[in-house]
């Protein structure tokens, strides 16, 4: 398609006097993933609602597949191109697993097999055989996925997708969606775990209090105004000035604590082979050699606020 998949632009939402989402805007571009990253009541989950059509705008536009999903009649186009997992899954008490894929199914033109999707989100056994209402929380996400993706999607909406999943449940997710990406499809996923962003995302967007604090690709977002560090002890006292004379360019070198010392500036394999040959050259055996670079945590937490956790 022409132009982004999901386009939002100065976005307001109000629940009883709270403003949840107060201006937000952004985009994620077709044959993407982008990652909402944000505290408990950023508003990750109320824009994600808006974009699915499930709440309508109060203010600003929302634009999925070029359509509005507040109208009725947009929505109605727009429901046989999307897929959604949101945080509550339902489904019939007793109804089984396959037996909702297979009815889920019968609602589209080109539907997946549902054998085959049962398999690719890891519903097996046992499982397929067990009313929804006895289903763990983690059973219920993966069937949830699979719902979410029978109908072949164009996009997908994904609001915590790996919610109550165990270690080899949230590799399986990760590597569904990259096979989406992989074959065109676009994703649009809300987390809390940073390293499922970092890891699945081509862009990151970090929301707080309603609004969009940070954006891009999970490198651009490390290294923005990022002071980069390699540290080692040694003996205290060195001569930092013939080290930063090594240098040879504007570096910072700090011992923050006797024995320990710090050089701030980009790491290159340069800097590193300059220290330890100055090291060499002085007698010094750097002991506990660290490079230290931004992570997408780090950025989060600064520009979050470092004293409210995810």
């Amino acid at each position: 398609m022409l132009g982004p998949a999901v386009e939002v632009d100065h976005l307001v939402m109000r629940y009883r006097g709270v403003t949840a989402v107060a201006g937000l805007s952004l985009r994620a571009e077709p044959g993407t993933v982008t990652a909402v990253v944000g505290p408990n009541g950023a508003g990750k989950t109320t824009t994600l609602e808006t974009c699915v059509g499930l709440r309508a705008a109060q203010e600003g536009t929302v634009r999925v597949l070029g359509l509005d999903p507040g109208d009725r009649r947009h929505r109605a186009a727009l429901l046989p191109r999307i897929g959604v997992l949101l945080q509550e899954v339902g489904g019939h008490p007793g109804g089984r697993p396959l037996q909702l894929l297979r009815h889920a199914a019968a609602l589209y033109a080109h539907p997946h097999d549902p054998d085959e999707l049962v398999d690719l989100v890891g519903l097996r056994g046992g499982t397929l055989r067990t009313p929804y209402r006895r289903l763990s929380g983690g059973e219920r996400r993966r069937l949830g996925l699979a719902l979410a993706l029978i109908g072949r999607p164009e996009l997908v909406f994904l609001d915590e997708p790996s919610a109550g999943l165990d270690p080899r449940g949230r590799h399986a997710i990760w590597a569904l969606v990259t096979e989406l990406r992989a074959a065109g499809g676009t994703v649009v996923l809300s987390t809390h775990l940073l390293d499922e962003a970092e890891r699945l995302a081509d862009q990151v967007i970090i929301i707080d209090r309603g609004l969009v604090v940070g954006a891009g690709t999970p490198a651009e977002l490390a290294g923005r105004g990022v002071q980069k560090a390699l540290s080692f002890s040694g003996p205290a006292g060195l001569d930092l000035d013939s080290l930063r004379a090594a240098i040879g360019r504007p570096t910072s070198v700090e011992q923050p604590a006797p024995g320990r010392y710090q050089v701030n500036g980009e790491l290159t394999p340069q800097l590193l082979a300059t220290v330890t040959a100055w090291c060499a050259a002085h007698g010094v055996l750097p002991e506990a050699l660290t490079l230290h670079r931004r992570s997408l945590e780090d950025v989060y937490l600064e520009v979050t606020g470092a004293e409210r956790q995810p």
